[in-house]
């Protein structure tokens, strides 16, 4: 199964200095859920310099921060401060209740990255927030894993979830990895750039494309920064989260 996800799919967001593009990827599938298994929602974000989000709460999401241009600083309600990078990416496993402020650094530039809101494998867990630093922010023309699964690495996302990412250099291809789950749904998304799929189907900036038992061919027509998030269909999740949760009244 193949199924483009456009941009007008998404439900945009903007407020001051702050602005996001919302992708509930079951709602663009029109399922009765706004997620798809374990993957809850994703916000494209565009952020000004020196924007403050103040103090607020999260409940039963994992939120992976992914910051691809400027730097933003993390304040939270366990005592840490942390600044985030292209480079220093943050997974907050938010459980029975986290708070959390950030502030976009004046002399960093814009900011541009994704929120990603994954779903645990139950509600209630005990908050906590992990914290990596990779050597380059960009992994060209191969796979590499940013989260995954309790016995992952780099950062433990606390239910069946994978996430990975690549710049696909232009007139480079590449397929998939090797998947972890043998039930696996992906959704692959365009952060920037331009790339066909299989050989028929263009994907664009901030759009994406959910492929389930499907065997897949990566083109670069230009210089592309993919994410490609994992869910194993068959595992138990929590959609019950502040945002990662099925928005979707049953």
């Amino acid at each position: 199964m193949i199924h483009k996800i456009l941009n007008n799919q998404k439900i945009a967001h903007k407020r001051g200095g702050f602005g996001i593009e919302i992708l509930f990827p079951g709602q663009a599938l029109d399922t009765s859920d706004t997620g798809i298994g374990t993957i809850g929602r994703i916000d494209h974000a565009h952020i000004l310099p020196g924007t403050f989000i103040s103090m607020h709460p999260h409940r039963d999401d994992e939120i992976l921060t992914y910051t691809r241009s400027g730097r933003v600083k993390h304040k939270d309600s366990e005592g840490i401060t942390e600044i985030i990078s292209s480079k220093k990416m943050m997974l907050m496993n938010a459980g029975s209740t986290m708070y959390h402020e950030e502030q976009v650094l004046a002399e960093s530039g814009d900011l541009e990255g994704l929120q990603i809101f994954l779903r645990p494998r139950e509600s209630g867990l005990p908050p906590r927030v992990q914290f990596h630093e990779f050597a380059e922010a960009h992994s060209l023309d191969q796979w590499r894993a940013l989260a995954g699964k309790e016995d992952s690495q780099p950062l433990q996302i606390r239910s069946s979830t994978w996430v990975y990412d690549m710049r696909l250099r232009e007139g480079k291809r590449q397929a998939l990895p090797e998947l972890p789950a043998a039930h696996a749904s992906c959704l692959l998304y365009v952060f920037e750039g331009e790339v066909l799929v299989n050989g028929e189907t263009t994907l664009f900036k901030g759009e994406s494309i959910f492929l389930e038992d499907e065997s897949v061919q990566l083109e670069a027509r230009q210089t592309s920064d993919l994410v490609l998030f994992v869910t194993d269909k068959h595992a138990e999740y929590s959609a019950t989260g502040m945002y990662s949760g099925n928005q979707k009244k049953q």
